[in-house]
């Protein structure tokens, strides 16, 4: 992972780079490492500190995070790095405590930071720890109610010595021995001291209280382009999409403002998506004519500028077969 530090260089002391760090796990919460990889590279190439980081400007980051979802992470990222700036002068704080206070720090980066890059014993626990907890202790509760005792029990083996090395090394574990289907218990190096293998229940834990089924929702997105111009808005910086470039839109995020102009809007089809919380079939207008907008405005548009969302729209409206 080009985040990680190679064993030859950590046993010849060099430390882990706090920024990113920092980055990989935000980037890493609720995406793949496979699907982070290629965005992690890019980030630290365009932006190789966490002060180049900070005075970018927020549409270019967002662009660059397009793709990756979750795009309040993005804010976080912009506001953590500018505080880490302001606040610390450039160098990320060296606790978890202090990680705690900048902007979009939860618990589990906190401690990550903490202790990868600076031997602080914070427990770390993510989704492959809960397993591994789960699964080592036998701890029948469901999750989420569960998670306490689980974080609880990792900080009972969490060692004073080598730290990062150790949370790393377990979720790594979790990752690739202890997945969560058909763990290799075989080969696993806790083989001896896990209780739910000796119980013969290693495979249905963690047990997890069932999910309610998202709900789905519909909208509307007005599509309309002027010679090479297309028409799009700055999404408000709170709520879904926050901050992000996209086709005036209704009906799907709580807002009812309307077509951004008057015309004979037709429906050229739906776009499907899936957020954390809901479903969306999102209804693709497009107009013949064009009229000065009462909201948005027509600008030269790269399709990677959009959020996935809205590059769907896009590639409905613009590389479809359907007549215009």
């Amino acid at each position: 992972m080009p985040w990680r530090v190679p064993p030859a260089a950590r046993a010849a002391g060099v430390r882990a780079d706090p920024y990113r760090v920092w980055m990989s796990e935000v980037m890493l919460q609720q995406t793949t490492v496979a699907a982070v990889t290629a965005y992690f590279q890019r980030f630290v190439t365009r932006w190789p500190t966490v002060a180049d980081l900070a005075a970018a400007a927020d549409g270019d980051v967002m662009a660059e995070w397009a793709g990756l979802g979750y795009y309040a992470r993005a804010r976080n990222l912009l506001a953590c790095a500018r505080a880490v700036v302001c606040t610390h002068g450039g160098v990320f704080p060296d606790s978890a405590a202090a990680m705690r206070a900048l902007p979009g720090v939860g618990p589990y980066t906190a401690a990550a930071v903490a202790a990868i890059c600076y031997d602080e014993p914070a427990v770390v626990v993510d989704g492959n720890v809960e397993r591994v907890m789960a699964r080592l202790f036998a701890v029948l509760g469901a999750l989420p109610g569960a998670k306490p005792e689980l974080v609880r029990l990792a900080g009972l083996v969490t060692p004073a010595l080598r730290p990062g090395d150790y949370a790393q090394a377990v979720m790594d574990l979790g990752a690739t021995v202890c997945t969560p289907r058909n763990p290799a218990c075989v080969i696993c190096p806790l083989l001896g001291l896990c209780e739910a293998q000796r119980l013969g229940i290693a495979g249905e834990l963690p047990r997890k209280t069932a999910k309610a089924e998202k709900p789905t929702r519909a909208g509307v997105a007005w599509v309309a382009s002027r010679g090479e111009d297309i028409l799009v808005e700055r999404r408000a910086e709170r709520g879904l999409l926050g901050g992000m470039l996209g086709f005036p839109s209704d009906g799907w995020d709580g807002t009812t403002l309307g077509a951004p102009f008057e015309a004979d809007w037709r429906s050229i089809g739906a776009v499907k998506h899936t957020f954390t919380h809901f479903h969306l079939v999102l209804q693709v207008m497009v107009a013949d004519s064009v009229a000065n907008p009462q909201r948005g405005e027509f600008v030269q548009l790269k399709p990677d500028d959009l959020p996935t969302l809205m590059r769907k729209a896009y590639d409905l409206a613009f590389n479809a077969k359907t007549p215009r």
